[in-house]
């Protein structure tokens, strides 16, 4: 059975649990940890420090509610401070005389929303509040929290009096919303937990879709249907975003509302009740609007489309290159040349002969390895030929929704001459490649927004999306692409080619650093992507030699990558003093994560101190971009890190070169962080 969530142990009245935030969630869990409530203190300590670091938890109120998912506790719980002196959480209006400190299971989801939501609707209540102020009783205290969690809504429905009919139309508004973020999951539930919270201290209903990297649970129609407003708070593309056709809309990236979600709230009330407000486009031309025409700017937009297609385009790159890679680990560089004839010639009770087919590198020279090799090799040339009709197909779906998918993808294989299209002398058809993609994307997903708001009748609107627009828009984007951009844009892609086949020395060593200064600015932004996107991209092509510059690039991108979160590690471990408790624990994460080539591991360090974080960091990532040219490092897997060193030319200036840039960007940010500003207080690091 269950424990109640609050008891009175875990009360403390006018206490005096010290002077800042650290402190007061140290001695909550503590109370909690001595209720025999937690199952690690650290780790409570830890998740509740490290979320308060993510975004400030105190209200307007004198209210604070410092809060986790953490593998501390098996149950959900809360500890309650009236402090003595108040306390400073970040709340607008001073500091905090009520903290509430909340755990929840890590697996916890829905009940640590849950717990959130009707605590913060119990908070917005003046006289809840106020009774926590007066009471002279831990047991009062918490039987009043256990009301306002528990069965507190129905019971104070019932008990106020019946609202006056203006009143009650207030309180009946719902609001929907969608939050997204490029990969991770960590801005969109944080975006989601925002919203909720902000629309229960505002008295409004509402009902978030949280679609992260892990999947999405669609809102039920009738739930749409009901809603007054949405809100769309994303930085890619909201999937089949036209079930909000018609709805007033507001909308923006997905950390807008982790810092502002009250103002969204109040936004989408006030377009809920403005006719003239921007509206989700029905696909039919209901609407001249686009979403988000009026409350995203064009950077904005072009940022999401963007980055829309790149996190789609992303597990075929992943996927296709490590494959790639696993199969010359297994039959060597030469199974290019026999893939083929061995899975068309070979069953696993028919292994291929590997002396006869001269693979001299393959694994132990099995032919179990060499067969297996060739499938790998299959798989993942398929993957890899995949990628670039991706990053068209949903630049578009970003655009358009579902609607520019399938021209997109079009465009896509056409920039990658997918056909393999060949005139008499075998001259291929000019192939546009990741710079195509994007254009053809853009191409697709504007003419099928233009196509779908065309005005049909109603027998044809079923039409449209299965029939018309992919038709349509297949026709006008695909000439466009082979009649006027497929000569122009292959031959700037030549030209990119050569330039990087002629560089050398020092200009190879530029490009280098200028890639590393990219993937360390905005540790998984659009800068990060287009130099990856970039590099990725020469992967592919099985025939390069280990000397190949493309692999080259590959490698100093990859390198300046894994750079930021190991630099940031390291640096929580020679000076913990200059770091709070919150980024010692994402310290511990930052090096598997860098080493997995996951540079989003520093984006916690970067968002609490950034003008001194991302220059350091850049600066070790160009001086590992830099070495990694200078000792013609190459790596033939698009991802993995450390994990990939089998694909890896010269692994000892591999390792030399980010050796030596973590070095460098710890320095750089212990040096920085050092300049004018006190350590940390010891006891906020113990």
């Amino acid at each position: 059975m269950m424990s109640a969530l609050i008891a009175p142990e875990l009360v403390a009245l006018d206490a005096d649990l010290g002077t800042d935030k650290h402190d007061v969630i140290r001695a909550l869990a503590q109370r909690v940890a001595g209720s025999g409530r937690a199952t690690d203190l650290d780790a409570l300590v830890a998740d509740a420090l490290a979320r308060e670091e993510v975004s400030a938890t105190g209200l307007p109120g004198g209210l604070a509610i410092p809060h986790c998912r953490t593998s501390g506790v098996d149950e959900p719980v809360v500890a309650f401070a009236r402090l003595s002196p108040p306390v400073d959480f970040g709340g607008k209006d001073g500091p905090a005389d009520l903290a509430f400190l909340i755990g929840a299971p890590a697996g916890g989801d829905a009940t640590h929303l849950t717990i959130l939501t009707k605590l913060a609707r119990a908070l917005a209540r003046p006289e809840f509040g106020q009774t926590l102020r007066e009471t002279d009783s831990a047991e009062q205290a918490a039987q009043t929290i256990l009301d306002a969690v528990g069965d507190a809504p129905a019971a104070a429905k019932s008990a106020t009096p019946e609202p006056a009919p203006a009143q009650a139309a207030e309180e009946k508004r719902t609001l929907v919303a969608v939050t997204a973020c490029p990969t991770g999951i960590a801005h969109t539930y944080m975006a989601a937990e925002a919203l909720q919270a902000a629309a229960a201290r505002a008295g409004v209903e509402i009902a978030v879709e949280t679609q992260g990297s892990a999947g999405a649970t669609p809102l039920p129609a009738e739930t749409i249907a009901r809603a007054d407003a949405a809100i769309f708070a994303v930085d890619v593309g909201v999937r089949d975003r036209s079930r909000f056709a018609g709805k007033p809309l507001v909308s923006s990236g997905v950390k807008r509302p982790i810092d502002d979600a009250d103002a969204m709230i109040a936004e989408a009330l006030a377009a809920a009740a403005d006719p003239n407000a921007a509206r989700v486009e029905s696909g039919r031309g209901d609407s001249s609007e686009s979403a988000g025409t009026a409350s995203e700017s064009w950077g904005g937009r072009t940022r999401r489309v963007l980055m829309t297609g790149v996190s789609y385009m992303i597990p075929f790159v992943a996927a296709g290159g490590l494959l790639i890679a696993l199969s010359f680990l297994l039959g060597g560089y030469d199974i290019t040349d026999v893939y083929g004839a061995v899975m068309v010639d070979n069953t696993l009770t028919n292994l291929p002969d590997v002396q006869a087919l001269g693979l001299d590198h393959a694994l132990f020279d099995s032919g179990l390895a060499v067969y297996l090799g060739a499938l790998f090799f299959v798989i993942g040339k398929t993957a890899f030929m995949l990628f670039i009709p991706a990053l068209a197909g949903y630049i578009a779906y970003a655009i358009a929704d579902r609607p520019g998918i399938a021209p997109g993808f079009i465009m896509g294989a056409l920039a990658a001459n997918l056909f393999g299209v060949v005139n008499a002398d075998g001259v291929p058809a000019p192939a546009t490649g990741f710079l195509g993609a994007i254009a053809g994307g853009v191409l697709a997903g504007v003419i099928a927004h233009w196509v779908s708001g065309w005005r049909v009748p109603s027998w044809a609107r079923g039409l449209m999306p299965v029939l018309v627009i992919p038709l349509v828009t297949s026709i006008l984007a695909g000439l466009v692409m082979i009649i006027v951009l497929g000569k122009p844009i292959n031959w700037l892609m030549e030209q990119l080619t050569d330039g990087l086949a002629a560089l050398d020395g020092t200009s190879a060593v530029a490009l280098g650093a200028v890639l590393g200064l990219m993937m360390a600015f905005d540790m998984g932004g659009p800068l990060n992507k287009v130099a990856y996107s970039f590099a990725a991209t020469g992967v592919g092509a099985a025939s390069l030699a280990a000397d190949s510059p493309e692999l080259r690039i590959m490698a100093a991108v990859m390198l300046a990558g894994m750079v930021p979160p190991i630099a940031l590690a390291l640096a929580t471990v020679v000076r913990p003093q200059l770091f709070t408790p919150a980024e010692h624990e994402n310290g511990k994460a930052g090096w598997l994560l860098g080493a997995s080539f996951i540079t989003e591991g520093a984006i916690p360090f970067a968002a609490g101190d950034p003008m001194r974080v991302i220059p350091a960091i850049m600066v070790g990532s160009a001086v590992t971009g830099g070495l990694s040219q200078l000792l013609d490092v190459g790596v033939r897997a698009p991802h993995g890190g450390i994990f990939v060193l089998f694909a890896v030319t010269n692994v000892l200036g591999y390792l030399i070169a980010l050796a030596a840039g973590v070095i460098v960007g710890a320095g750089m940010v212990i040096a920085l962080k050092s300049l004018g500003r006190a350590p940390v207080p010891a006891a906020a690091t113990s």
